[in-house]
């Protein structure tokens, strides 16, 4: 079983940047493919980004491409979403997920385990 972090969150301007980190528990956090989350009020969990175990493959929602970089530097056992240009309408909550496998994972029902969320606000 793994643990989840999420931190970096908060307020921004539009066309800003912030960059969220996702630390998880364990020993063996290669094992775990990682996929960034967001949820605005009313809306449906979206995925944003994905990356395998291995960080080979990544995967971006078409929305936040170009925009947004999922990283994971597997000595840190921390996966990174590095945001920039936000948008009004990147305003949401960010949860990252894991699960076990070296692909990148794109449905909110293929990841068992799920950190508590960190809003983000982006004001126009």
């Amino acid at each position: 079983q793994v643990q989840l972090v999420e931190s970096g969150g908060g307020l921004v301007q539009a066309g800003g940047s912030l960059r969220l980190s996702c630390a998880a528990s364990g020993r063996t956090f290669s094992r775990y493919a990682m996929g960034w989350f967001r949820q605005a009020p009313g809306e449906e969990r979206e995925l944003v980004a994905a990356i395998s175990g291995s960080g080979r493959w990544t995967y971006y929602a078409d929305s936040v491409k170009g925009r947004f970089t999922i990283s994971r530097p597997n000595t840190k056992n921390t996966v990174y979403l590095q945001m920039n240009s936000l948008k009004p309408e990147d305003t949401a909550v960010y949860f990252c997920a894991a699960r076990t496998g070296d692909i990148a994972y794109i449905r909110n029902s293929e990841y068992p385990y799920w950190g508590q969320g960190t809003q983000v606000t982006v004001s126009s």
